[in-house]
């Protein structure tokens, strides 16, 4: 029983909401979304560290606008293409069997490609040209403290962990690349970069978590997680050049602080040799209206929902674990600044976004 939770509870240590979250591409989650769950408290009654690493990646280049895919932007090349990589670092201590700390630093570096960005001025193409833009380095950190609600002793079959965290504001909200085409004679000017592939979101946000799992039988086990980051902070002050593109994109002008969320749920099969697999669902995403503060200038509001199968290998103090996540919906949903426009055109308007087919999730845990 306790490798059945044990393999599931480690899997989902490494999963990001990464952390860029995913929905998948433009509709930009930050790589501090790693929800955590320790391992089960019958295995965890010492004290200790564990330390966990983690590679994700993924590359977007289909463009939706509600549900359906905008499937032209592809076929006549103007699309955008991200690559966003995390190296997601994770130091949590047990302190007994029932209290956890978790520390988060993701470490990133990600790829635009665009056309629109380099030459594109009040709806018009100066030169129709496809650069790339990068940004790489920390993103935003965040502490996290954990409780197993029900006592471990009497509750073996089941039971539910709480956590409640601080997101921190480490990630460059304002990291410049150059666009190509804008400047005076067409010449490339430095400027930030889109919203997607920015380092953090520039908001001191809280976080919180529920993990739980239940024992179905020997083998097999379900699993379910659940996350909300809330950012009071309605906007960066980074501005977008949003404005310059098209005279209506005039109040998309400044980057929003959204929130993000995600929610999995699942069934772990686990063999004595250590092996274990697991399919579950996932949904995640950036809500339209924030919890807490203002929602409005320029977010992309949206979610991802995948199917989720994932192995692990539990080897003494070690585990070695990958997933990867594949859309089943992907849903650009029309965001407050759309909103407004649909009622100041009198039309309705609603952005697209481009999202990833799926997601790979390779990583480490160790502890000591």
């Amino acid at each position: 029983m306790k490798k059945i939770i044990c393999i599931t509870t480690v899997i989902i240590a490494f999963v990001s909401f990464n952390n860029n979250t995913q929905a998948q591409g433009c509709v930009a989650l930050r790589g501090s979304g790693s929800a955590y769950m320790s391992a089960h408290p019958d295995e965890e009654s010492a004290q200790g560290w564990v330390f966990t690493s983690s590679l994700r990646y993924f590359k977007s280049y289909k463009h939706y606008s509600g549900t359906i895919e905008n499937i032209a932007r592809l076929t006549d090349g103007t699309n955008v293409i991200n690559h966003q990589t995390t190296i997601d670092l994770s130091l949590v201590r047990i302190f007994n069997n029932r209290w956890s700390m978790l520390i988060d630093a993701p470490i990133e570096a990600n790829s635009r490609s665009s056309l629109y960005e380099h030459g594109l001025v009040n709806g018009a193409y100066v030169k129709k040209e496809r650069h790339t833009m990068h940004t790489f380095g920390l993103g935003d950190a965040r502490l996290a403290v954990y409780r197993w609600m029900f006592n471990p002793a009497t509750h073996k079959k089941y039971n539910v962990q709480l956590g409640l965290g601080i997101k921190l504001a480490t990630g460059d909200y304002n990291a410049q690349d150059y666009w190509y085409n804008v400047g005076p004679g067409g010449s490339k000017v430095l400027r930030p970069v889109d919203q997607s592939i920015q380092l953090g979101d520039g908001g001191t946000g809280f976080t919180v978590e529920a993990n739980t799992f239940y024992n179905l039988s020997k083998h097999f086990n379900a699993y379910g997680n659940f996350y909300y980051l809330s950012n009071p902070r309605e906007q960066n002050g980074t501005r977008t050049f949003r404005e310059t593109l098209a005279p209506s994109l005039a109040n998309e002008a400044i980057c929003s602080v959204p929130d993000q969320y995600m929610a999995r749920v699942g069934f772990t099969y686990t063999a004595k040799s250590g092996f274990s697999a697991s399919l579950g669902g996932r949904v995640e995403g950036i809500p339209v209206n924030d919890l807490i503060g203002g929602s409005g200038d320029f977010r992309r509001p949206g979610f991802v929902v995948s199917a989720e199968p994932a192995v692990n290998y539990s080897l003494h103090k070690i585990n070695i674990f990958a997933s990867m996540p594949f859309a089943l919906v992907r849903n650009r949903l029309q965001s407050v600044t759309d909103q407004e426009n649909s009622v100041k055109f009198n039309k309705f308007v609603r952005g697209d976004a481009a999202f990833a087919d799926y997601v790979v999730n390779l990583g480490i845990a160790v502890k000591f």
